[in-house]
């Protein structure tokens, strides 16, 4: 079966041109549109790779207005489309217009058939070439997933990865250790996901976003009448879960009393709702997460040590986001992705100073962090790549290597140079080479020699 014919749109309203175009491009399949209404149409319906736009369109067939309009909504639309405008009117202003409104390229009238087709093909071949890019770094997003959710290409969070893979069906109690906007959430799903619970309802409770007073009736739930404003029987959190994984984020702020009833539970399996004394049998799988020292609010009597032991029958620490070289600008070419096609079309990536920057900053609030200042800048940039002024971010911060031994300072830097440029060619040995101006052999020696996984 033969590839399908790529897609030029002709917008023309002169039927005699429109013929003669129709025909010069039998490799192509041509779309013929006479104004405004039809071109947008068209543009919907059949996507094409390619538009040649007559700026002089009905009902203003001696200027350029309603073609610029014409313009300027596919560029809207459908931003990767390249479109080659044609005009005979003003050419010089109005190939400057064009071409700075999101044209291709420009042509003047009379249509020469010869050189308007290098133009046409020559802009498929770039539409081409980027949409063969799209798909790689969407298929390189994809291979760097773990836990079906999580973008990572750091052993760091692979080893984290492994291990919740290990012990989703074996039913323990796990505890997610790490700084916030680290991904414990999104771990907990992926716990989730992966066990034999997956059936079931994943239900997540901030334990620290609930006042003290109300965080019980969340849990637990309540009778009808149980307290003032108890107008219905509820239940609580953990029966929301029955049959499956409930997260307690931030669990270090559980009041003690409460403790004492969550402890219960995970011994017994029972719970009882608030006004009721009839215990309910709850099969519910904990998985909990906090930032804070449990074993320093232990030693002060601030967290039950029995409790502790119920909860963190496996402990994960999760690393944060500077502790992962390569992720940032990995995470952020995902993130960037997801915003552009939500929120700003136009965006296509980040610029070079954009990826040095990601890759130098510190990420003191991790991929919350991250994730924030690309949405902002995606949302906030006039530019099809997004530039370190767009993120806000100064430059790089301060190192903490032991700048007085040299060889442990060579080898640190040897080991994060080379990690990101493996995140940013995606794994691929020779671009890796390429960036880093060596040959594949002395590549492969170093990912050796450092333990690097290519």
């Amino acid at each position: 079966m033969s590839d399908p014919k790529p897609k030029l749109l002709i917008v023309e309203d002169d039927p005699g041109l429109q013929a003669q175009l129709k025909w010069a491009w039998p490799d192509f399949e041509v779309i013929q549109a006479t104004d405004q209404a039809e071109a947008i149409a068209a543009l919907r319906s059949e996507e094409p790779d390619v538009v040649t736009l007559d700026l002089g369109l009905p009902p203003d067939p001696d200027g350029t207005t309603v073609g610029f309009a014409v313009l300027d909504e596919i560029m809207a639309l459908k931003p990767d489309t390249k479109v080659i405008v044609a005009s005979g009117h003003g050419a010089r202003e109005s190939a400057l217009n064009a071409i700075a409104k999101g044209a291709y390229d420009f042509y003047q009238k009379p249509v020469d058939i010869e050189a308007l087709g290098l133009i046409v093909r020559r802009a498929l071949q770039l539409r081409q070439i980027e949409a063969e890019n799209q798909q790689l770094a969407a298929r390189g997003t994809e291979d760097n997933r773990v836990l079906g959710r999580m973008i990572t290409a750091a052993p760091e969070m692979l080893k984290v990865a492994r291990t919740i893979e290990r012990v989703s069906n074996t039913g323990v109690s796990v505890m997610l250790l790490g700084a916030s906007g680290t991904g414990k959430e999104l771990l907990a799903r992926g716990l989730h996901d992966a066990s034999d619970r997956s059936s079931g309802a994943f239900v997540a409770i901030n334990c620290a976003a609930i006042p003290e007073n109300l965080l019980e009736s969340e849990l637990f739930g309540h009778e009808k009448g149980a307290f003032t404003g108890a107008v219905k029987t509820t239940e609580g959190k953990i029966e929301q879960a029955g049959g499956g994984t409930l997260f307690l984020d931030e669990v270090g702020d559980i009041p003690l009393p409460l403790q004492v009833k969550l402890l219960r539970f995970l011994q017994e399996r029972v719970i009882e709702r608030i006004g009721s004394r009839s215990a309910i049998a709850v099969d519910t799988r904990i998985v909990c997460a906090t930032h804070q020292n449990l074993e320093a609010m232990i030693a002060e009597g601030r967290f039950r040590e029995d409790l502790f032991y119920r909860l963190a029958e496996i402990v994960v620490k999760i690393p944060s986001l500077a502790e992962r070289p390569g992720d940032p600008a990995l995470l952020a070419k995902a993130f960037l992705a997801r915003f552009a096609k939500e929120m700003n079309p136009a965006v296509k990536g980040f610029s070079p100073d954009a990826l040095s920057a990601i890759d130098a900053w510190k990420w003191p609030g991790n991929v919350r962090e991250l994730e924030n200042r690309v949405k902002r800048a995606v949302i906030m940039t006039d530019a099809k790549l997004v530039s370190a002024a767009d993120l806000d971010l100064a430059g790089d911060e301060a190192e903490d290597a032991n700048v007085l031994n040299l060889k442990s300072s060579r080898e640190a830097a040897d080991r994060k140079v080379i990690r990101h440029a493996l995140a940013r060619s995606e794994g691929n040995i020779s671009n890796t080479a390429k960036l880093l101006g060596i040959s594949r052999p002395t590549l492969y020696d170093l990912l050796k020699q450092y333990d690097l996984q290519a």
